[in-house]
């Protein structure tokens, strides 16, 4: 199964088996909508069963990564719907996170500008966090009346930077500056926004170039642990480790060791 690069309401390139996907309107620094939202969330969770991508970069566009629902298309027709269309409206909204989160592949997001609402959940919800020393991430959703709940944030941000410092943020709604989301573990790198494109990419290449079945089955377990107790954890490895024991990418490695070199990784 191939990946869809056919996309209506945000931006999907595939090159070298890593998806480079951005949402793409730069004039207003790149806002979701009812329809990006529901489209983003079909393409991760077919993203599950294609075989032509191994990494996603969630880029930025025009200098902003998200600035969040948009005001006019989004949160004025949230005050006009029933509690019920309401209720759908954000349970969408969690099944992008959920399809995130289970889609198989390692998504890396680029960050740069505002990254603010539901742009910084998706930067929360990827695997890994490059910024820009431009980069502006706000949890907003008090800011407009909302509890700071919002798609998963008070179950993954306080993993990420702790339970303080993430309370700080969703009460407060202020900006996480780069240098504060790299010392509190938010970010894994920051770098000038020259550079942001390129360190993903490289970033990127390195991870498409390793054992992406055991990729797959560390994103799960990354995901699934956080609800195991420790017994459970320990056994779940090792049923994962058994399993990618009979990969030929573990085989490959072996013959590559003892022949000296390095290993080439098929994801097989």
């Amino acid at each position: 199964m191939n990946t869809r690069t056919d996309v209506t309401h945000f931006k999907c390139t595939i090159a070298d088996r890593i998806a480079t996907i951005a949402l793409d309107r730069p004039d207003r620094k790149n806002p979701l909508t009812f329809e990006s939202y529901a489209e983003l969330r079909d393409w991760f969770r077919d993203l599950a069963y294609a075989d032509d991508v191994d990494v996603v970069i969630f880029a930025s566009n025009g200098g902003n990564f998200s600035s969040g629902g948009d005001v006019h298309d989004i949160i004025g027709p949230l005050t006009r719907m029933s509690m019920k269309e309401m209720l759908n409206f954000t349970r969408m909204t969690g099944d992008l996170v959920k399809a995130m989160i289970n889609c198989g592949k390692p998504v890396i997001a680029a960050v740069d500008g505002v990254c603010a609402g539901a742009g910084a959940i998706i930067a929360m919800a990827s695997d890994l966090r490059i910024a820009s020393q431009d980069a502006k991430c706000a949890f907003l959703f008090t800011r407009v009346g909302l509890a700071g709940c919002d798609m998963g944030a008070c179950a993954i941000l306080p993993r990420l930077i702790g339970q303080g410092r993430a309370a700080e943020l969703l009460y407060t709604g202020r900006s996480m500056s780069a240098d504060e989301g790299a010392a509190w573990g938010f970010y894994n790198r920051v770098v000038g926004a020259n550079d942001l494109e390129q360190t993903a990419r490289d970033m990127a290449t390195r991870i498409a170039a390793g054992p992406n079945f055991a990729h797959m089955m560390t994103k799960t377990m990354l995901a699934q642990e956080w609800s195991m107790s420790i017994e459970q954890a320990i056994e779940a490895e090792a049923q994962t480790q058994a399993i990618c024991m009979q990969t030929r990418d573990f085989e490959r490695a072996y013959n590559a060791f003892v022949a000296k070199e390095k290993p080439v990784f098929e994801g097989d």
